[in-house]
């Protein structure tokens, strides 16, 4: 797919930034076919490298700042992103707190932000019904804040960015559910939107690239929707 905006960003600088992406979608090591099939339509259709994707090698700390710089525009907003697709799956990890925590120092860009995701999306296990129901901590709350000011301060300016955003960000508040045992429900699931605090950074995020390329790239976004 092609665009007639003109990018701030290099093809070069565009193919290592969707590899940075990829390489935090991939730090959990866990690959079922629908995120093979994903991975497959980014590589394709937004990499343009003609290779299969499994021969998509993720980058490097080094080789990432080699290609978009240190303490640049460029690489705050490729951070911005990159926080955004470790939580789409609302469960922050070790292993993506481990490559952003790298990608920041090599792109020589504060870990600040870091922190804040620490303290409330890195273990999922403690996860409870009462907790659910309750919600974050004042302290939480209050450590979020500058996390969302600088998350919301995102600028999409590139349409194949803004593609793999519409595709790595679910469209809907998922997996709102019912667990049931001998016919009785135990415990309601919430949607993610209750369990994820940067749920709304997301659907802003998601609607801002949508937006971006109806409005600027002219493009068909219904398969988005």
């Amino acid at each position: 797919m092609t665009s007639t905006v003109q990018s701030p960003y290099s093809s070069e600088q565009i193919a290592a930034w969707l590899r940075g992406l990829l390489t935090i979608a991939w730090a959990d090591g866990n690959f079922d076919e629908e995120e093979q099939e994903l991975i497959a339509s980014i590589t394709k259709d937004e990499l343009a490298l003609g290779i299969k994707w499994d021969s998509l090698e993720v980058i490097t700390p080094e080789e990432l700042a080699a290609v978009l710089g240190k303490g640049t525009p460029a690489t705050e907003n490729f951070l911005r992103t990159a926080v955004m697709v470790a939580i789409a799956d609302g469960t922050y990890s070790p292993s993506e707190d481990e490559v952003l925590q790298q990608f920041c120092q090599a792109l020589e860009q504060p870990e600040n932000f870091l922190e804040a995701l620490r303290h409330t999306l890195e273990y999922p296990e403690q996860i409870t019904p009462t907790t659910l129901t309750t919600g974050l901590t004042k302290r939480q709350i209050n450590a979020l804040h500058p996390l969302r000011d600088w998350l919301d301060r995102l600028d999409i300016q590139d349409p194949r960015v803004a593609r793999f955003l519409c595709k790595m960000i679910p469209s809907q508040c998922p997996f709102e559910r019912d667990v049931t045992l001998f016919g009785r429900k135990i415990v309601h699931i919430p949607p993610m939107c209750k369990i994820n605090p940067l749920y709304e950074q997301l659907v802003g995020l998601r609607f801002r690239a949508l937006s971006y390329l109806a409005d600027k790239c002219d493009e068909d976004v219904s398969a988005y929707i």
